[in-house]
């Protein structure tokens, strides 16, 4: 299949000088090109050396063709790869010669997008290649090369084969509902409607750490002034990241940093003390920590364990993760411990001693069921979490009108839970959502 007339082409290096560059074609001119451009008879997968000429004949470098027939390419096209000196002034020249012989400057993604159109891969396939390239951990490559492999779509398409079976049956049920025998309500349907529910379930916890890896979780230090939220910062990160001071309201703006804890990706941001304060600047940076406490998977509210005050804190949101981190233990003569109670979790600790600091790391990564090895984990993304979280849904109310029975609405519920996992692997995608996602890549990926 091929997806347009014309001829796509652009660099796949990034921009700047380096050792090697390279130029990537896809399309139906791709030979038509390299007769001009290229010195060297094409040879399918076989890695040539040639001058690359301008149109008057003279040279504009040299380097190594690469031809890949479709539809055994990556696009599913046929694809030339140039590579060439990585210097910027040489690729812009021969991207200029490549786009004078007929071909147009790639959009971004869209060398991923033809390979998508033309069934090379999938959409999580798809996504995963983007992930890989700019995965920020080893634990993350590993699970986007999962992805990329196929890992999530072969679970994902295995779901959706058990699913439309079950609707036939049940559809059969409906058709014949006549007969002597009740399909219906011999057990096979409740009990597959439990496994795939089951299933769904494991595949959504599997994704939620691979969802972790991607883009890690977003904790957010509050509290009031010198509690210890930007030492904390500093302690978790490794480095003086934020200033440390005795004076009250040092930290008046949002400070983001990014760190790895023990190979899970955290959005650490430290914000502004919390306390009524008649300071216009002080003000503004309140106003800015309880924006980023609503929008936080999780909240660090620390305290002094040696004078606990709550006053001036404000409402902190209903629907976010809030743990008490009580700081400064070894003034308080405190020792170091986690205490889950009624209200949520405490943890006692000391920033200054590192005492207790264990407890906090080992707890933010069990309490999103971060696992320490990548094996089975694929990457995934929140589209992916949502679309298994819609399956999920639909399989309990399955359940449900099965239980009532109301075979129709069975059937139409797994409709709905084949709909939702069908848009992971891009099978029923919006042209929206295909935009929105391939937009997102890099030019000539």
């Amino acid at each position: 299949m091929i997806v347009n007339g014309d001829t796509i082409a652009a660099i796949a290096t990034p921009p700047g000088n380096g050792g090697v560059g390279v130029i990537r074609i896809s399309g139906q001119a791709v030979v038509a090109i390299a007769g001009q451009l290229s010195s060297k008879a094409l040879k399918p997968r076989y890695a040539g050396f040639s001058k690359f000429l301008d149109a008057d004949g003279s040279v504009i470098d040299s380097g190594l063709v690469i031809y890949f027939p479709g539809p055994a390419s990556f696009t599913g096209e046929d694809v030339l790869e140039l590579q060439a000196h990585g210097g910027s002034v040489v690729m812009d020249m021969l991207l200029r010669r490549v786009l004078a012989l007929g071909a147009r400057l790639a959009n971004p993604g869209e060398f991923s997008q033809r390979a998508f159109l033309n069934n090379k891969i999938d959409l999580a396939q798809a996504e995963a290649i983007a992930d890989l390239i700019t995965c920020g951990t080893e634990q993350a490559v590993r699970s986007a090369q999962q992805s990329m492999q196929g890992v999530f779509s072969e679970q994902i398409n295995e779901l959706i084969d058990q699913l439309i079976e079950l609707r036939v049956y049940i559809e059969a049920a409906i058709d014949f509902v006549d007969e002597e025998i009740d399909f219906l309500s011999d057990g096979l349907v409740a009990n597959k409607i439990q496994h795939l529910h089951q299933k769904v379930a494991q595949i959504q916890a599997t994704a939620q750490q691979g969802r972790l890896l991607r883009d890690g979780m977003v904790v957010v230090l509050a509290g009031k002034p010198n509690a210890g939220k930007s030492s904390l910062l500093n302690a978790l990160a490794g480095y003086d990241a934020a200033i440390v001071t005795d004076i009250a309201g040092t930290t008046r703006d949002v400070l983001r940093e990014r760190i790895q804890l023990d190979g899970m990706p955290l959005h650490i941001i430290d914000t502004a003390g919390l306390r009524d304060s008649d300071n216009v600047v002080e003000q503004e940076g309140i106003r800015r920590a309880h924006q980023e406490i609503a929008k936080a998977d999780k909240v660090l509210l620390l305290l002094d364990s040696a004078e606990i005050d709550m006053t001036g804190l404000g409402d902190l949101p209903s629907g976010v993760d809030v743990i008490k981190v009580f700081n400064k233990i070894d003034l308080s003569k405190t020792t170091s411990k986690l205490v889950e109670t009624e209200s949520g979790v405490e943890i006692y600790l000391s920033v200054k001693t590192g005492e207790g600091m264990d407890l906090l790391k080992q707890y933010l990564k069990q309490s999103v069921g971060f696992s320490e090895t990548s094996d089975g984990v694929f990457i995934a993304r929140r589209r992916h979490i949502e679309a298994l979280k819609i399956a999920e849904q639909a399989l309990i109310n399955a359940a449900d009108q099965l239980n009532a029975y109301a075979p129709e609405l069975v059937a139409e519920e797994l409709r709905q839970a084949q709909s939702g996992l069908s848009e992971i692997t891009g099978e029923f995608s919006s042209d929206d959502l295909l935009g929105e996602i391939f937009s997102s890549f890099c030019i000539g990926k």
